[in-house]
């Protein structure tokens, strides 16, 4: 058995579009008034066919349509790659077939095209549930939208996730914990729960930068806030299972477990990266970030891939540990040594002795002590 099939093979599409750009946002998202779904189509059927020639016999376990904002695309758009997905691979009798939205009231509606496509899980990006925040964050929607959207897509699909941003501006520990058990209330089945981070290269970084963002919760308070959110979501029977993702038992999210447990997974689209095994040999690869030059680069070369590097066995046990240790569930020991090619040793035993990690069964975690200073846990831990 190849290390991949350890965690499994998915497929990621990447959507560049935006209505408009989130000043937090440092994804690879465009807003453009001029889309041709029918140039969009014909590059990721080319793209599809290109990836699934390399992949022949392969079992796909999961598909996601990421951005941006996929809720942009037609239904018809993710039917017809969806069909061409369906006709290149066997796809797993659970395949999880994910799409991220936006809750304007102009997406909800295209919903159950999306799921007669064979789209099964909708991912929303709600945010918040406070207007002033929701305007704050940049968003185009009201939060009447947003619980009118969960709504339908309740009544669609067999399994919702959404995201919420915590530690914002003005936001205090008693308003989060409000906030977060409204979003218990909803009835989903998984949550995505970022703090608010402050990155370069965003509208929110430059104001940073001039001190104009002002109200961001102190540090203290931001770890107070991610200890009320595993409190209450434990209470509620939605554990976190990955650092920043809580879900009902058996809600997991299948697609972002394929990373977390360093499967392999094609990226389709501009900006969207990849971890593909060929032959053995296990290939880091990615595409040009302009919506543009992509489409150009596939129809020019019949290929959007902009690099694809071998990964000697040091950066995978790398990326192995980075990944994995994120997970609830840890890595395995015994796959660490084989990906390495010799024994993986814990270097510094005060990390388990002092309780932010701990080793069981043959499997190495993070503790939940340790789960807020898993970077500086990852860099005692990386040889």
């Amino acid at each position: 058995m190849e290390d991949w099939q350890n965690g499994g093979f998915g497929l990621y599409i990447h959507w560049p579009f935006c209505q408009a750009k989130c000043p937090y946002c440092d994804f690879n998202s465009h807003v453009s008034n001029t889309i041709i779904e029918a140039d969009w189509q014909t590059a990721y059927l080319s793209e599809i066919d290109r990836i699934a020639t390399l992949t022949q016999g392969r079992l796909l376990n999961s598909v996601f349509f990421g951005g941006g904002t996929p809720s942009l695309m037609s239904p018809e758009l993710v039917n017809a790659i969806l069909d061409r997905i369906r006709a290149r691979w066997t796809l797993a009798n659970d395949c999880e077939i994910t799409l991220e939205a936006n809750p304007t009231s102009v997406e909800a509606g295209r919903f159950q095209g999306y799921h007669d496509a064979g789209v099964n899980r909708l991912s929303m990006g709600i945010q918040s549930l406070r207007e002033n925040d929701l305007k704050a964050l940049g968003r185009l929607h009201s939060v009447q939208d947003a619980r009118k959207a969960f709504d339908i897509a309740q009544k669609t699909f067999g399994r919702i996730s959404f995201d919420l941003i915590y530690a914002r501006q003005q936001q205090t520990l008693a308003d989060w914990s409000i906030e977060l058990k409204e979003a218990l209330d909803m009835a989903v089945d998984h949550l995505s729960l970022y703090q608010l981070t402050i990155e370069d290269g965003t509208a929110f970084g430059d104001r940073y930068k001039r001190g104009r963002l002002s109200g961001l919760p102190t540090e203290d308070t931001a770890t107070d806030m991610y200890f009320a959110t595993q409190e209450i979501c434990n209470t509620a029977g939605m554990s976190a299972y990955e650092v920043s993702n809580h879900a009902q038992k058996g809600s997991e999210s299948r697609h972002n477990e394929i990373y977390w447990r360093y499967g392999d997974y094609a990226g389709i689209g501009p900006g969207a990266h990849g971890r593909v095994t060929i032959n053995g040999q296990r290939y880091a690869t990615d595409t040009p970030l302009s919506p543009a030059l992509w489409l150009e680069k596939v129809r020019k070369t019949g290929s959007g891939e902009g690099s694809c590097t071998k990964l000697p066995a040091d950066e995978q046990l790398t990326e192995f540990l980075l990944m994995g240790l994120r997970l609830s569930e840890g890595v395995d020991l015994d796959r660490a040594s084989d990906i390495q090619g010799k024994d993986f040793i814990i270097q510094n035993k005060y990390l388990s002795e002092d309780g932010l990690i701990e080793t069981e069964n043959g499997r190495l975690s993070v503790t939940p002590k340790g789960r807020p200073l898993l970077n500086a846990i990852l860099r005692e831990l990386i040889p």
